[in-house]
């Protein structure tokens, strides 16, 4: 077993409720074999200017519950998107050699990244380079393979629900048919789980065949049939991945591309909307987007339980030599998943169970 006397730790990509959590239980298993902790400010960026700060028990007293995290996150990737023979490769930037000096410059002998696949990603490829790394997995969309669930997809389960336990209320009294758009790239776990638990009439994800994976003409005949039983309201719960099959299957998005190669999406709801005003329906379609209302807020207990395990875990297999993994929840147990393996199955697709028990109930 390596001799561990510092550990660096960073939280990248889009935050989720939870991280300081793990932050917390890091820092206070570290201490507890006389291992000092350094915190890297905004993600990957910080590795790569190295800012740096101490954490120490003082430092993350008190932030259990608190969302966001004391660190500060981004998309900095060091690392450059290539298409080489209609297959993506990463090539190394001069920032690859930033993160090796700063790391050996601040003594630090191991480093913990949180965050989702690209944040775990650049951990992975820093593994050819001698970075001893564990990964994290955080993010509300619940899509990193190897893990039943990563911290933040339960509190952003529960705004989504509470926003749809709202949001009934005033679609009974007015008739209307809502349509509310929340997270999901390309996975539609926060939809499916939301809609189920908040009581959606159409829950629409991203999952489906090449040509879409919902048509208008599905969703207008739910509200319809819904119409000729009595119910004069519907709500309609859409991933901001959806892909219609009007459009060829292609996702609703702004253009704008991040370091990662990502393309923002954003707008499905409202697309979804305006084609369905044009099928005289007597009920008239608004459309409330949640969008980084799922991010922030307190921390559910299940995912302050959670980011506590994987924080402890972490640590420790990191004081075995298990490099180049992350913290994986299996059932009841965390493993050590290899990183190569979990971001091979990344986007992880929604459970086909969920789907079917919504199908089974009769949801669209």
């Amino acid at each position: 077993m390596p001799e561990l006397k510092r550990i660096g730790v960073l939280t990248g990509g889009g935050d989720s409720p939870g991280i300081n959590s793990a932050l917390r239980a890091i820092v206070r298993r570290a201490s507890a074999e006389g291992i000092e902790v350094v915190g890297f400010r905004d993600g990957w960026k910080g590795p790569i200017e190295g800012e740096a700060q101490p954490l120490t028990l003082a430092d993350v007293s008190g932030i259990l519950y608190v969302g966001g995290t004391i660190l500060g996150t981004s998309r900095t990737n060091p690392f450059r998107k290539r298409d080489r023979d209609g297959e993506t490769v990463w090539e190394p930037t001069e920032r690859v050699d930033a993160i090796l000096a700063n790391l050996e410059k601040l003594s630090v002998d191991a480093l913990i990244a949180i965050g989702g696949d690209d944040t775990l990603g650049v951990a992975h490829r820093l593994a050819a380079y001698g970075v001893k790394a564990v990964g994290i997995p955080q993010t509300i969309d619940n899509d990193i393979g190897g893990t039943d669930f990563a911290i933040g997809f339960h509190s952003a389960l529960a705004t989504v629900t509470d926003a749809l336990d709202k949001l009934h209320t005033t679609a009974h009294a007015h008739h209307r048919l809502l349509i509310v758009e929340v997270m999901g790239r390309d996975s539609g776990w926060i939809a499916v789980y939301g809609g189920l638990a908040g009581g959606a009439d159409v829950i629409i994800v991203p999952e489906g065949p090449p040509e879409g994976s919902f048509s208008v003409d599905e969703v207008e005949e739910v509200v319809r049939r819904r119409l000729a039983q009595g119910r004069r309201f519907s709500i309609v719960v859409v991933a901001e991945g959806a892909r219609p099959r009007e459009l060829g299957g292609k996702q609703v998005a702004s253009g704008e591309v991040d370091a990662f190669g990502h393309v923002q999406l954003g707008g499905v709801g409202y697309w979804l909307a305006g084609e369905l005003k044009k099928r005289n329906l007597p009920l008239t379609p608004r459309v409330t987007v949640l969008a980084y209302l799922q991010r922030g807020g307190a921390a559910t207990p299940f995912d302050r339980l959670l980011a506590t395990r994987f924080g402890v875990k972490a640590v420790e297999f990191a004081l075995e030599g298990q490099f180049d993994v992350l913290t994986g929840l299996w059932g009841t147990e965390v493993r050590a998943v290899p990183l190569e393996e979990a971001l091979a199955q990344c986007p992880k697709p929604v459970d086909p169970e969920l789907l079917r028990v919504a199908r089974a109930i009769g949801i669209g």
